[in-house]
């Protein structure tokens, strides 16, 4: 396993190469710790894959997780958090609001579930600073059409403020997951911000399709395109030839921590792709600086020594 200090000056090598401070990774998961522990423990017991051991590479204490994020050179990334449940959005909001206060690279992310009160509590924080949201329709078991939801779209399109939305069918499949409902969100909301995470694996093209007609539609790389889901899920080569045609609508996410490889090997995934320094550039981080009007800064000071 690669140390930490050889994968943070790799990181930043990357960035470095191509003239960038540092690089912003919109795919990043905290959340409260008990929320965490159980997560993790999901991996570990089963996972999403069946047969399939799903080793999370850092697991470490909060503070270290954001340190290292730090030391690789990440200006900014989120921290995604989902409900699986009603009533537990609001809460976890609320504690996202302290995490965003005490981590200046956070953008200061929120959720929801389709219950009575979620375009409230979707109100409130945005009025607290949320910059974006997560939805995880497969752990959530939920229609992203239900009608407990169309205030909440409407809201975030008025606002227009992005929801990172897990809705492919991979790694595994849930009831409501695939394009069609996204489609008929679309259809209500042509003005929705979403960004489809992990490409929208594995119904890549369909999601992309969804990209090309509607100019706030983007999609995260998360795990897309690295051994691990190329054994499972490769993206066809004509996909990626199109990927250029997208070049303004694609960020870097990770999936940091919960992810069975090193982060630079993510980072390689893209750069791997061949696809030119312009483009490894708009997606490791001029897409998410202007999508989240970040100010370009210098990278931050690294620990490592």
């Amino acid at each position: 396993m690669i140390a930490h200090s050889e994968e943070a000056a790799a990181v930043r090598a990357v960035a470095s190469s191509l003239g960038l401070p540092g690089i912003v990774d919109v795919h990043t998961h905290f959340m409260p710790r008990n929320v965490l522990d159980k997560v993790w423990a999901y991996f570990d017991s089963a996972g999403p894959l069946v047969g399939r051991h799903w080793p999370i590479r850092y697991r470490h204490a909060e503070d270290e997780r954001v340190q290292r994020l730090r030391d690789l050179g990440v200006l900014g990334f989120t921290s995604m958090l989902y409900p699986h449940k009603p009533g537990m959005a609001a809460w976890l909001n609320a504690w996202a609001v302290d995490f965003a206060a005490r981590t200046p690279e956070c953008l200061h992310t929120a959720t929801f579930y389709p219950e009575d009160d979620a375009a409230d509590y979707v109100r409130a924080a945005l009025d607290r600073g949320a910059r974006v949201f997560k939805a995880h329709v497969q752990v959530g078991d939920y229609d992203p059409t239900d009608p407990l939801l169309d205030p909440v779209w409407g809201v975030l399109s008025e606002a227009g403020v992005p929801t990172v939305i897990h809705c492919g069918s991979g790694p595994a499949p849930g009831r409501f997951t695939g394009p069609e409902p996204i489609r008929r969100v679309l259809a209500r909301h042509p003005r929705l911000p979403l960004i489809i995470a992990h490409m929208g694996m594995p119904e890549y093209d369909a999601f992309l399709e969804l990209a090309a007609t509607h100019d706030r539609v983007f999609l995260d790389t998360t795990m897309s395109f690295t051994p691990f889901i190329d054994e499972m899920m490769p993206m066809a080569p004509e996909t990626i030839a199109s990927l250029p045609d997208f070049g303004d609508r694609i960020l870097f996410g990770s999936d940091f921590p919960n992810i069975p490889h090193s982060y630079v090997e993510a980072v390689h995934s893209v750069l791997d792709l061949g696809l030119g320094d312009e483009w490894n550039r708009a997606v490791l981080h001029d897409n998410a600086v202007r999508l989240f009007e970040l100010d370009p800064t210098t990278p931050h000071p690294s620990s490592v020594q």
